[in-house]
């Protein structure tokens, strides 16, 4: 698909709006724990957890463990709610099993010049999330005019995968777009989305105390307006300080996180656009994680609104971020 000879469309870096796909079948996916390290494989009695409603607690642990996430789901979508955000909510897929499709981000992401990207997927069942009836809503509820779709899924052919926004960290005023590159974020990929989308593209190596590929750039870094969050300390040597003062060239004030704040998944947060000023979306172990002055310094830049996804967390191994594809 060649790329368009029209100049990029202004955009800004937070958003008003953002898609949610409520989980009809979710659990442990079997085919994504090799590469997610954040993701618990088993649905044991504890699956279900403290203070769940008794007709959660009574259901089998997989069944047990779906509910909760749907439980988790709606509380999130409602605190976006009340704190400004439209949220667009879309049923998941009740006749296939679809264990990961909470996370459209890895699919999908829209931009401000009509565009809507489909991205290639490691996992074989996941790429069954890719629904074109996604965008026909956004389309209907006049949220998103799709005017061009870069389809990037053929790649899968290739075994090459990009996985949308987790694979991916966008500076959209700058447009500039980030990625630690793994098993599930292929460089030829990110060369191609950045042609598509006039994008440079700053790729770098991640790994985890263990010394583990990291798997989604979005669990260790977050660029909001003003401000960015990096567990600088995963970040490959030879490029850490590059990206450090990048970042910070950029204008933002950078939150550094530890490693056992990256597994709380205090990067996986974004900052969202409403009337009443900016939102920073996160969960409650993200919020819980940050030591005073880090959470004085994202309060400054917007709302913190967190919510309790433990469930979705555990077994899904992504947090907040990972839920909310952007409607720009």
């Amino acid at each position: 698909m060649p790329v368009s000879e029209t100049p990029p469309a202004s955009e800004p870096q937070a958003c008003g709006t953002v898609l949610m796909i409520r989980p009809a079948r979710f659990g442990a996916n079997p085919e994504t724990a090799g590469t997610n390290f954040f993701q618990s494989s088993a649905h044991g009695d504890e699956a279900v957890g403290r203070n769940v409603r008794p007709a959660i607690a009574a259901l089998p642990p997989s069944m047990a463990v779906a509910a909760r996430a749907r439980s988790e789901f709606d509380a999130l979508a409602t605190n976006l709610a009340a704190a400004g955000v439209r949220v667009i909510e879309i049923a998941g897929a009740r006749d296939d099993a679809l264990p990961d499709e909470v996370f459209p981000n890895n699919w999908l992401s829209l931009h401000a010049d009509g565009t809507a990207v489909l991205y290639p997927l490691l996992a074989p069942n996941r790429r069954r999330e890719r629904r074109a009836d996604v965008i026909d809503t956004l389309r209907a509820q006049r949220v998103f005019a799709p005017r061009r779709v870069v389809d990037l899924s053929s790649l899968e052919r290739q075994g090459v995968y990009l996985e949308g926004t987790g694979s991916v960290v966008l500076d959209r005023v700058g447009r500039v777009a980030y990625a630690c590159l793994s098993p599930r974020t292929h460089p030829q990929a990110l060369a191609e989305l950045g042609r598509e989308l006039d994008y440079e593209v700053v790729p770098f190596a991640a790994v985890d105390r263990e010394g583990r590929a990291i798997y989604h750039t979005n669990v260790l870094l977050a660029i909001g307006t003003r401000f960015a969050v990096l567990c600088s300390r995963a970040v490959a040597p030879p490029q850490r300080a590059a990206l450090v003062e990048r970042l910070e060239a950029s204008g933002r004030e950078l939150v550094d996180l530890s490693f056992e704040q990256l597994h709380a998944f205090t990067g996986n947060v974004l900052e969202l656009a409403t009337r009443r000023g900016a939102v920073i979306a996160l969960s409650k172990a993200a919020l819980e994680s940050l030591d005073a002055p880090q959470r004085k310094t994202l309060a400054g830049y917007g709302e913190l609104v967190a919510t309790d996804i433990g469930t979705i967390e555990r077994y899904g191994g992504g947090s907040v971020r990972c839920m909310l594809a952007e409607v720009p």
